[in-house]
């Protein structure tokens, strides 16, 4: 041990700061204080430390000795480091003055490890456990390896253990981590070193993420995917004995994986949104209707893997939507609302013959058909299939009914009749003016109102996407799902 706090300031009595010589290398691990709320002590506190911190790295530097300063330095270097997003505009791990110390740091010779091997790439080490960041994959870059010149040739490898932090009660960081090579030089285009030893999951990604990557084109679509229906459709599909670490089941996720890299392939979107329900919460419509979906039942091993799900979708780069309140389906029809907004197209994938309602000139539905093909659903397809147009589709679900959702329709009305209806009247609610079904009036109208989709359901931001298919690939291998890892690892 060579140092058990930070220099400057003799009367500080939090401990932020240890350094070590280990094998000819002094390695500092450092915990930066947060500094919120700012203005106030709590982030004057901020600055004075790490100007203290500056100072003290420039004596390292000087010294000409391998040094590693590593830890949370509780700053987010760039807006490459963080999200897209406005909610952190105010905070003390954004503010000029605190990403000016961080890159007075840098100044003095210093090279940031992670982004040295990850110029393009988000990184991200930090999740709050707040506003469902960890499956959007809201992330922070907060964890930071600065080494001197004299030990940044030696670095081999650098990442972040990103399925740590999707674990049962795991911290909102994730392990980020450093290799370097036992001495002298590396290539760094090259993999490690055989003299470092290196796990499966880190090479995996380590290779894998030093490849270019093809960004989407600007007017390509918005791929929008019904996760819950896919999850299903393969959990049934898949043999019950695919399984993962721990002997957990996995058919699903290898099943929905095939089916969201299967998409991607084939759509080359510009972003990907996997909508969820959220099964152990109600929504309005069972509030309204409680025999809404009633009597489903779902395997243990299914919900285990709908579980799982999202950390893997994020794990792609891609964007998950899940709340207490609302179903996929209305994730699925907030964005398309969005996408067409901005004058995008939009391309939903579903076996929920409900979101034919979301199709118009600007978006199409996928529906899965048999052994991997699906129909393209377009305006006319619908008209051919239920007589209707598609924004008549839930006054079609109100009088034909659902059995799959428990919605009883209009007696003795059916698929025929409730199309001729529609065609006649135009509407459900101009059919009710007109004197037709007057004892089910109210009724019908809360079907219709079921049958719709929430447009305005909360979502992520959906910002052109870079898949992550390195990350992706890491994922699986620590899942032991080393074919779905080789697929993914073909695709970086």
């Amino acid at each position: 041990m060579t140092r058990t706090e930070l220099p400057g300031d003799p009367l500080d009595t939090q401990s932020r700061y240890i350094e070590a010589a280990v094998n000819g290398v002094l390695i500092a691990s450092l915990y930066a204080p947060n500094g919120n709320p700012q203005p106030g002590p709590k982030f004057a506190y901020k600055l004075k430390w790490m100007k203290r911190l500056a100072a003290h790295a420039a004596d390292l530097y000087a010294a000409r000795i391998p040094v590693v300063l590593a830890g949370d330095f509780n700053v987010v270097p760039t807006d490459q480091d963080i999200y897209p997003t406005k909610s952190y505009a105010k905070d003390a791990l954004l503010h000029p003055d605190t990403r000016a110390l961080f890159q007075k740091i840098l100044a003095q010779g210093w090279t940031d490890a992670i982004r040295t091997l990850h110029p393009g790439a988000p990184m991200y080490t930090f999740w709050d456990y707040m506003r469902n960041r960890w499956p959007r994959d809201a992330g922070l870059r907060l964890d930071h390896f600065l080494l001197s010149e004299e030990i940044a040739g030696r670095l081999a490898a650098a990442g972040v253990d990103r399925d740590v932090r999707g674990r049962d009660g795991a911290s909102d960081h994730a392990p980020a981590w450093i290799e370097l090579a036992d001495k002298g030089r590396v290539r760094r285009k090259l993999v490690p070193r055989k003299s470092v030893a290196v796990p499966a999951v880190k090479r995996a990604a380590q290779q894998a993420a030093r490849k270019p990557a093809t960004k989407p084109k600007a007017n390509a679509p918005l791929l929008v995917i019904d996760g819950d229906s896919f999850a299903h459709r393969s959990y049934h599909a898949l043999p019950k004995t695919i399984l993962r670490s721990k002997q957990r089941p996995a058919g699903a996720i290898l099943g929905f994986a095939n089916v969201l890299i299967r998409l991607y392939e084939a759509e080359q979107p510009r972003a990907v949104l996997v909508a969820w329900d959220t099964l152990d919460a109600p929504t309005y419509r069972h509030r309204q209707f409680p025999a809404y979906q009633s009597g489903r039942q779902f395997d243990r091993a299914l919900l285990q893997q709908l579980d799982a799900l999202p950390e893997f979708v994020a794990a792609c780069g891609f964007a998950n939507a899940k709340a207490a309140g609302y179903e996929a389906d209305d994730f699925l029809a907030a964005a398309v609302a969005a996408e067409e907004r901005r004058k995008g197209t939009a391309i939903v994938a579903s076996g929920d013959r409900d979101t034919f309602q979301l199709v118009s000139g600007r978006t199409i539905v996928l529906y899965p058909l048999r052994a991997g093909e699906m129909a393209r659903i377009d305006p006319a397809a619908v008209r051919e299939r239920y007589g209707v147009e598609p924004h008549q589709v839930p006054d079609f679900i109100a009088l034909r009914g659902d059995p799959s959702d428990k919605l009883p329709g209009a007696p003795g009305v059916g698929a025929t009749g409730a199309a001729s209806v529609l065609r006649k009247h135009g509407s459900l609610e101009a059919a009710l003016k007109d004197g037709r079904f007057p004892s089910q009036a109210e009724r019908l109208r809360l079907f219709r109102s079921i049958a719709t989709m929430d447009r305005k359901a909360p979502l992520p931001r959906l910002a052109s996407q870079m898949p992550a298919w390195a990350n992706a690939a890491a994922l699986a291998r620590a899942w032991e799902l080393f074919k779905l890892a080789e697929r993914l690892e073909k695709l970086v």
